[in-house]
């Protein structure tokens, strides 16, 4: 006979998962929605199905890990992570423009997801080995330069959103642990420059029209501006308590783009309305506080800044993408964590969440 290991439920923090579980919930039924303006059979549902089950598989075996697990784990990941991103560049899958997809079996993997795990450990374990002397520069300019072999090949795919997201993480990370305020002002100045090369020598077209659009939404309502035009009206459309699962009549009709992706908090407003938008932000507070209860209680450094790395991806991802929905910031093609469609996105949201909850348990 087969004894299965006991799973250590102390101090397992059962608000976390389930507030990841139920905006998942949500994220589902209105995939559903989406998939039941297709017409066709429903694989968008059937795959976010498969996908949400696999994901929790990944946060319970992730969540009983032991923390040292992941700290010695965090430069062995970080080099895989180099090694995806750089044959995902040959042997990956373009789709909309970027080839940042491994395709296999009718699943696809995106290497950029696995990138901010790997940041993400390997930049609370720099910080473990700083002994909390974030005052030198050179602690600085390794942090940046971990993350920016990242971005670098990410930017090559070319997938802006997710390079912006690490980006985010890192100096939300170098801001926490009280970083020099000319520090984080030469950073900012740095941003700018990196921003006027990269607008002359690395975006895309369509990237430069997501940017123009975003500062004048007028210029083309038909072209680049029609996403943000388009989920302005779902959004306003859906009213108080929203015109019902599945008769939003932006998303059911098809005049909102990737209404399953990019803009599903456009389609939750319209058809669960105000209420629905509510909650769903009331869902994302409970899940940030119980991350942010997390690292103040942790017993090391490498626990705490790995539970506020955690917390900045997906602080950073709800923001760039409820933002652009809103046409208050560009559309940069980042998902919503637990709601978007999206298998890669899915089960690495969870993993981090279970690295965080492995951090928990060992308070």
């Amino acid at each position: 006979m087969f004894n299965l290991p006991k799973i250590n439920w102390r101090n397992f923090d059962w608000i976390l998962f389930f507030s990841a579980f139920i905006l998942s919930l949500v994220g589902l039924s209105t995939i559903y929605s989406v998939d039941l303006s297709r017409g066709v059979a429903l694989d968008l549902t059937s795959k976010q199905m498969i996908s949400l089950g696999l994901a929790v598989i990944v946060f319970f075996v992730a969540s009983q890990m032991h923390i040292s697990f992941y700290e010695s784990a965090a430069r062995p990941v970080y080099f895989l992570a180099i090694i995806l991103l750089l044959a995902v560049l040959f042997f990956g899958a373009s789709i909309r423009g970027t080839t940042g997809w491994f395709r296999l079996f009718g699943f696809s993997f995106q290497p950029a997801e696995f990138a901010k795990v790997a940041l993400v450990m390997l930049l609370a374990w720099r910080i473990e080995r700083q002994a909390r002397c974030f005052d030198k520069w050179q602690f600085v300019l390794v942090m940046f330069t971990l993350t920016l072999f990242l971005v670098s090949l990410i930017l090559l795919q070319p997938d802006l959103g997710s390079a912006s997201i690490l980006l985010a993480v890192c100096f939300g990370l170098l801001v926490l642990v009280g970083t020099k305020k000319r520090y984080i002002f030469g950073i900012i100045a740095l941003a700018i420059l990196v921003g006027v090369v990269g607008w002359f020598f690395v975006f895309q077209d369509y990237q430069k029209d997501r940017i123009l659009t975003f500062i004048d939404p007028t210029r083309d309502p038909l072209g680049s501006g029609y996403n943000v035009t388009q989920s302005i009206i779902a959004v306003g459309s859906g009213q108080f308590l929203g015109r019902g699962l599945g008769f939003g009549s932006q998303s059911q009709l098809h005049f909102l783009p990737e209404a399953q992706t990019d803009f599903i908090i456009s389609v939750i407003s319209e058809e669960l309305g105000f209420v629905g938008f509510f909650i769903v932000l009331a869902l994302y507070f409970i899940l940030l506080w119980r991350l942010v209860i997390i690292a103040y209680k942790a017993r090391n450094d490498f626990s705490a800044y790995l539970s506020l790395g955690v917390s900045l991806v997906f602080l950073s991802h709800i923001v760039v993408n409820i933002g652009a929905a809103m046409g208050l910031l560009p559309v940069t093609g980042v998902t919503l964590p637990f709601l978007s469609y999206g298998g890669s996105s899915l089960i690495i949201n969870f993993l981090l969440l279970g690295m965080a909850e492995s951090s928990a348990r060992s308070i």
